[in-house]
């Protein structure tokens, strides 16, 4: 069962981690390397200056290039939980 908390604070740590802080309070480090080959989307977050750009948008972890993630997994991953089908990060752009 997904959790459907925002994403309220996020801070640039390093290269590809994040800390991501909830609304609940839920909060960690992420590290979003992974997503360097989840698809084309993603690719250019290669360029270290482009994931530092990251924003929150709609209650989670968005970059200007469109690409973002899907907050409840990233909830999950904070709070120890694995899952087993890594495609779950991988929001889908929401319809406006």
């Amino acid at each position: 069962m997904w959790n459907l908390n925002d994403i309220i604070k996020i801070k640039y740590l390093r290269p590809y981690i994040y800390f991501v802080e909830f609304d609940d309070g839920v909060k960690g480090e992420i590290d979003l390397s992974f997503l360097l080959a989840k698809g084309p989307v993603f690719k250019p977050l290669k360029n270290i200056k482009l994931f530092r750009s990251a924003h929150i948008e709609g209650g989670t972890i968005s970059w200007p290039n469109g690409a973002d993630v899907a907050p409840e997994s990233l909830y999950e991953a904070i709070q120890g939980r694995t899952t087993s089908d890594s495609s779950k990060y991988i929001s889908r752009r929401r319809a406006a």
